[in-house]
């Protein structure tokens, strides 16, 4: 059975407060996932975006948080498509932003047509993003009662 290899440590780690937080959220991502069963073929690719992280010496500080900030996409995209696996909230974030530009500002914009003043396009927004929260927090309590969400929260 294969392992998801471990991050390597990164020398001056506590001199940007920024990439030791993502660091540490990527690493507690990565020790979530090697709790859990996964297929080799996932394994492997999440293996290959680590050593990806890992054999990247020559970046700034900078650089390396937007390279890990891209793994990180990759394999949260990957295990949410192919095994359903979500973060903590992943569902309430993502629905927040489909509630206000799915729903919101097509509301907004007809509520301004109907009433003939454009200033009630704003008036959507707060709508869809109600139902956006609910949506997604249903959702997200869904995940939690099949044991499908990971116990790490991806903030950006």
């Amino acid at each position: 059975m294969m392992t998801i290899i471990k991050l390597r440590e990164v020398k001056n780690l506590a001199s940007d407060i920024r990439l030791n937080q993502i660091y540490d959220q990527f690493d507690i991502l990565l020790s979530e996932l090697r709790k859990r069963e996964l297929p080799d073929s996932i394994i492997q690719t999440i293996n290959s975006e680590v050593q990806e992280i890992n054999t990247s010496n020559s970046l700034t500080t900078s650089d390396l948080r937007k390279v890990i900030k891209k793994k990180q996409t990759v394999i949260l995209r990957l295990i949410e498509k192919d095994l359903k696996l979500v973060p903590i909230n992943y569902y309430r974030t993502l629905w927040l932003a489909l509630g206000m530009t799915v729903i919101g500002i097509p509301l907004g914009v007809l509520a301004g047509v109907i009433l003939k003043k454009s200033g009630l396009f704003a008036l959507g927004l707060p709508i869809g993003v109600a139902i956006g929260v609910t949506v997604g927090t249903a959702m997200d309590k869904k995940a939690v009662k099949e044991n499908r969400q990971l116990n790490v929260e991806i903030k950006y």
